[in-house]
């Protein structure tokens, strides 16, 4: 049997907490239109402090469509000085 909700176009309030409905990414590639959009991703900043404390050189060995060009525009769009993308988000300042 399948259950199913009508879901608000802004918020759906089953369960614990209010979600708020956010876009898929279809066709978005970039960071910065992520954030600005609103749009659901899997959030990998956290991973970006230890990435630049650690070691030299990487080699972001992952199947096709797994994210290594978001997650390498994420650290384009850091190291450019957009703070204001990362608020929230995993990543802790110098």
């Amino acid at each position: 049997m399948v259950l199913r909700r009508e879901i608000d176009t802004k918020t759906w309030s089953g369960g614990i907490a209010n979600v708020t409905k956010r876009r898929l990414p279809i066709g978005i590639q970039t960071f910065r239109h992520l954030r600005e959009q609103d749009c659901y991703y899997v959030d990998k900043t956290a991973y970006l402090r230890r990435l630049i404390d650690e070691g030299r050189y990487y080699f972001l060995s992952r199947p096709r469509r797994f994210g290594k060009s978001l997650f390498l525009d994420t650290c384009k769009e850091l190291f450019e000085g957009a703070e204001g993308l990362f608020e929230g988000r995993g990543w802790r300042g110098p």
